[in-house]
């Protein structure tokens, strides 16, 4: 004969217990969910919190909320300390904090962003000047294509951003007799 071992788990019907039976020989493990008698529930209606900003969203970048709008501003690609003090002059402005502006504050600052080349579209315009020295092998263009300094820098020393990571060379120093 088969002799299975079973532990049962047991609570009361009514609180809405579990059943568990497990067994050591076989491989089922098996949970069933004893459910209560059915009784009215009352619910609640869902609190909700006044509306406020989590972030503020300008040309598709999220703008930090606890900082002041002239900073903030500047987490835009494109938009540098001068452009942003440009755009609140003439938005007529004043710099405060982020969260603090009102919905007819942020559509002006938005507008005023909007009249300027930012993120995708001054990422490509730089990227396509690039190829485009590139193509006509100009000395600027060759430069990009050996990754070295373009704009006349040393390169026996330093250039290490350029560069990269300095690859030793062996015997490179001559011995002095």
């Amino acid at each position: 004969s088969f002799f299975v071992r079973c532990w049962h788990f047991r609570e009361s019907a009514e609180q809405g217990g579990t059943m568990l039976a497990r067994s050591l020989n076989a491989r089922a493990f098996s949970a069933t969910r004893v459910m209560p008698a059915a009784r009215p529930v009352q619910v609640a209606a869902p609190r909700r919190a006044p509306l406020r900003v989590q972030n503020l969203r300008v040309n598709n970048v999220e703008i930090p909320n606890s900082k002041r709008i002239e900073i903030s501003l500047q987490y835009i690609y494109g938009i540098g300390q001068t452009t942003a003090k440009q755009i609140l002059i003439s938005t007529g402005l004043e710099n405060k904090k982020t969260y603090e502006l009102n919905e007819e504050e942020i559509n002006k600052i938005r507008d005023e962003v909007g009249k300027y080349t930012t993120e995708a579209d001054l990422r490509r315009q730089t990227a396509q000047n690039i190829k485009r020295l590139k193509d006509i092998g100009c000395y600027r263009g060759r430069r990009h294509i050996l990754g070295l300094p373009v704009r006349g820098q040393r390169t026996k020393t330093n250039a290490r951003t350029r560069k990269g990571k300095a690859k030793t060379v062996a015997n490179k120093k001559k011995a002095v007799k």
